[in-house]
């Protein structure tokens, strides 16, 4: 009998679960406004699901507003446990093969620049859902040319095969967040290994040396600054280009408490570290996510004309 979804897997851990006050400099905007809306009903209308709505992003007023939207393919149930996250866990629906002709027709509807693609993990699968992340990139360029492509895929527990289907498609930028230190990956995302994040990452400027590979870090979850700059050392080594370091926000007292909140000095810190050792762009400040600013960051590193036009 299968698993019925739900979001209610979690048990915090950790000495402190009482909830930390949260420091002034960090405001969510509630969501609201005509393109919000216009957005929303686009969404329900082709049946699509974002990871804005599903991981409960703290920018989905501001990006929704300026209407961009992170979607989120393979349904809104996962087959990983990780305890940061607010998506549905359990038994995943059967693959939806026309869900890239959907987000395709909803990309050219938003007349979108640059797409940012996702999904969630589908373990019950060898391919790890890989073939629908080539579908989508291709039926986007068909339908809607000139808009650049962002896939934040899962780590296909590493399988070099899967990697090549996404690759063989050519995304602009390629993105897998490796979410948390070494030390606490067990307790944070327990069916991920920091190894599988390192073979993706690594292996995709292996398969086309032109992407642009793109990771994330949260922090607050019992991590210190110096684990940190150590991930963000080996991010690097691997050859990743841009880099988002974000503040944990605990989605509901299910969750994995909040350890600490880091100062904006801190994430000052961090930033300037990463700019040292050489990322090409770094986003870095309590509420970025992972597609926070990521139209931004391909006008800055001039993606579109580079690849799809040619010119530098």
């Amino acid at each position: 009998m299968p698993h019925t979804p739900t979001r209610d897997r979690i048990k915090p851990v950790g000495e402190n679960t009482t909830p930390l006050p949260r420091p002034d400099w960090i405001k969510v905007r509630a969501p609201s406004g005509e393109a919000y809306e216009w957005l929303q009903d686009l969404m329900r209308s082709k049946e699509l699901h974002t990871v804005c709505e599903e991981a409960m992003c703290p920018n989905l007023g501001e990006c929704w507003g300026a209407g961009t939207a992170t979607f989120l393919m393979l349904g809104d149930v996962c087959t990983r446990t990780c305890g940061f996250c607010d998506i549905k866990r359990g038994q995943p629906s059967p693959i939806d093969w026309m869900e890239p002709e959907r987000i395709a027709q909803a990309v050219k509807a938003m007349d979108l620049k640059h797409a940012v693609i996702t999904s969630v993990n589908r373990d019950d699968r060898k391919d790890g859902g890989a073939p629908i992340f080539a579908m989508v990139i291709r039926r986007i360029r068909e339908l809607h040319p000139g808009c650049s492509i962002e896939v934040l895929i899962p780590d296909f527990k590493g399988s070099p095969e899967a990697l090549k289907i996404v690759m063989n498609a050519r995304p602009e930028i390629l993105n897998h967040n490796v979410e948390t230190v070494p030390r606490l990956f067990k307790a944070v995302q327990p069916q991920d290994r920091y190894e599988w994040a390192a073979a993706i990452l690594s292996n995709a400027k292996e398969l086309d040396p032109e992407v642009l590979t793109k990771s994330g870090i949260m922090v607050g979850l019992g991590e210190n600054i110096d684990e940190v700059k150590s991930v963000m050392r080996d991010q690097r080594s691997w050859g990743v280009d841009i880099l988002t370091v974000g503040q944990y926000l605990q989605p509901s007292k299910k969750h994995l408490p909040i350890s600490r909140y880091y100062t904006l000095e801190e994430f000052g810190e961090l930033r300037e570290f990463g700019r040292e050792i050489g990322f090409r762009w770094v986003e870095i400040g309590p509420l970025v996510r992972s597609s926070y600013h990521a139209a931004e960051q391909v006008l800055a590193l001039s993606i579109v004309h580079r690849k799809l036009y040619g010119t530098s």
